[in-house]
């Protein structure tokens, strides 16, 4: 399915079954966050547009000061913050704690909206193939940490950001979404970062409208092959 966004951009996106939830029926989103939660912002100004028919039951954010909690306030969502320094190096207990959170809001999807915390099969098992994450590279090109730094440095010309489904191996679930972003001459880490950013407000949106396709009671989603719109 190819959408013409405008002159220059496409989306192309793989059709998914059209097996839906009542139109009524909003998707209980979790977001999980560390820092300015500018991608929260995108899936909350969506929702409050009706251009996405989700309702975020919870923002879980482990930074004390992470801006995204003033967003949160904004748009009057429950925030609770769960430091991952108090768990020391009991990555599990922590991401009990999480699931405990997530559970006790009734969250069906699990978004990672800049998460700087690898998920543990703890959290993984207690929403299968229901976790969400956005990352700042065209996987399987550049995954884990500076990934926008390494495209840099790797001379590519093309780089971009993918919203894909969380599995144990890092940065290598099935991808719901890409956006391509061309690297210019002169582009440093900030520049490029903010235009992938630009992108990733938008895949981030159409990624979690894509997961209403199924209902979240299915274990196994169908494969989904990446799609990408180039700006």
């Amino acid at each position: 399915m190819q959408q013409q966004l405008n002159e220059n951009s496409f989306l192309i996106s793989p059709e998914l079954p059209q097996k839906r939830l009542p139109e009524d029926r909003p998707l209980k989103l979790g977001i999980l966050a560390s820092g300015s939660g500018s991608n929260f912002q995108a899936i909350a100004e969506a929702i409050k547009a009706e251009k996405l028919n989700a309702q975020i039951q919870v923002l879980i954010y482990n930074n004390p000061a992470a801006k995204v909690l003033a967003r949160g306030q904004k748009f009057e969502v429950p925030a609770i913050l769960l430091n991952h320094r108090d768990f020391k190096n009991k990555r599990e207990e922590f991401d009990r704690q999480i699931v405990k959170t997530l559970q006790s809001f009734d969250v069906e999807w699990v978004v990672m909206a800049g998460w700087m915390r690898i998920a543990t099969k703890v959290l993984i098992s207690a929403f299968p193939n229901r976790i969400i994450n956005i990352h700042p590279s065209l996987l399987p090109s550049f995954p884990g940490i500076r990934a926008v730094e390494r495209a840099l440095a790797g001379g590519v010309k093309i780089t971009g950001c993918t919203v894909h489904l969380v599995s144990e191996e890092v940065d290598s679930g099935p991808i719901l979404m890409q956006a391509a972003v061309p690297v210019l001459a002169d582009d440093t880490p900030e520049t490029l970062h903010a235009r992938i950013q630009r992108q990733e407000h938008q895949i981030i949106v159409g990624a979690i409208a894509r997961a209403a396709s199924f209902l979240p009671e299915t274990k196994s989603p169908p494969s989904i092959s990446g799609g990408y719109f180039v700006s």
